[in-house]
């Protein structure tokens, strides 16, 4: 990812913010929404849980794994 596309999501995806929901994740990475949950089920993404129903995703951890920083495979 360039740095041009990396600056344009980071406007889209306020910059402040530490974690996206699967569905902004799949939106940033540019992926299906089942395709978030694969990645969590295989240890590439760690989900953390805030309520019974809200699950969110770092945006460092996903940085990195666009990065290809992450070492973790299924």
């Amino acid at each position: 990812m360039s740095i041009t596309e990396q600056n344009e999501l980071n406007k889209k995806y306020d910059a402040r913010k530490k974690y996206l929901r699967a569905k902004e994740t799949a939106e940033y990475l540019s992926i299906g929404l089942s395709t978030v949950w694969l990645y969590a089920k295989e240890g590439k993404l760690t989900p953390k849980k805030i309520s019974t129903r809200v699950t969110v995703f770092s945006i460092e951890e996903i940085n990195s794994l666009i990065n290809g920083d992450i070492a973790k495979v299924a």
